[in-house]
């Protein structure tokens, strides 16, 4: 399995924090925000990982996470022209997915629980053609929400709607197979001009296609401030519970090692521990 990370956007939500940044560089207590959905595709098993960029700072976060060799992946780039949409993205992946199945996090997504690789592990061994995990939210009008039956069953999703059906959203976490390109290539934009998610997720539902399970750890998105805050406090407490492992050690440039090897003894512990 293949990983996708979606880091662009314009993020007018968090204005004026994003006027000269990308929101994913944002700091979300002791790291940037995209380490999380980096970390909960590295705890699915999965070692090779494309990051859609797009918007500003396309270069600040290559340089950040470069090679994706201290989180232990490959990690390779794309750019995304303009704010078409999370199916969007997606589509632009096919080169890099090939025949491969993979999961798909966006990059404001903040998950603290169990990690995934047995979900990852049994929605690839299955029949399924698409999958997400799904969580309750006091705020449902903000997401996609799911629209259940009477056994409890997904029968639909809707975008951002006025009068949500239920208090369950499929969060930022998408399990997918190659085929799902072709059902991109013949989506319309939304009213809101883009490609949803959720028009993808719906495609599968008929015929038992979809795979859905309700994830049980705490989930916050970052997008707007007070979920920002929320996530800081998330992860604030997960540390405060010894259960936050400190970010990556970043390896060192050849010649911050070298100066770090040769300068002054002074100057060592903070050249060689500089994120």
């Amino acid at each position: 399995m293949k990983g996708i990370v979606l880091a662009g956007g314009t993020a007018t939500r968090l204005y004026p924090l994003t006027i000269v940044t990308n929101k994913h560089l944002l700091p979300i207590y002791d790291r940037p925000m995209i380490y999380y959905p980096i970390e909960t595709l590295a705890g699915m098993g999965i070692e090779e990982v494309l990051v859609i960029v797009g918007g500003k700072s396309v270069g600040d976060v290559v340089e950040l996470l470069a090679d994706g060799a201290h989180f232990g992946l490959d990690l390779t780039y794309r750019y995304q022209r303009g704010a078409l949409g999370i199916a969007h993205a997606i589509g632009l992946a096919r080169n890099f997915v090939r025949d491969d199945t993979f999961c798909c996090v966006l990059g404001d997504n903040v998950l603290r629980g169990p990690k995934l690789d047995g979900v990852a592990r049994e929605f690839e061994t299955g029949a399924w053609g698409a999958g997400t995990l799904l969580h309750r939210v006091a705020d449902p009008h903000r997401f996609g929400v799911a629209e259940l039956n009477a056994a409890g069953e997904v029968v639909g999703f809707e975008e951002k709607p006025e009068h949500p059906k239920s208090d369950l959203i499929p969060i930022g976490v998408y399990f997918l197979r190659p085929d799902v390109f072709d059902v991109i290539e013949r989506l319309a934009p939304s009213g809101r001009g883009e490609f949803e998610i959720t028009d993808v997720l719906n495609h599968y539902i008929p015929n038992g296609g979809l795979y859905t399970r309700v994830y049980d750890g705490h989930w916050t998105d970052a997008g707007t401030v007070t979920s920002l805050v929320r996530a800081t406090e998330l992860a604030a407490r997960a540390h405060a519970e010894n259960d936050l492992a400190p970010p990556p050690e970043r390896p060192l440039e050849p010649g911050v090692e070298m100066a770090a090897e040769t300068g002054p003894a002074v100057d060592r512990p903070a050249r060689v521990h500089a994120k």
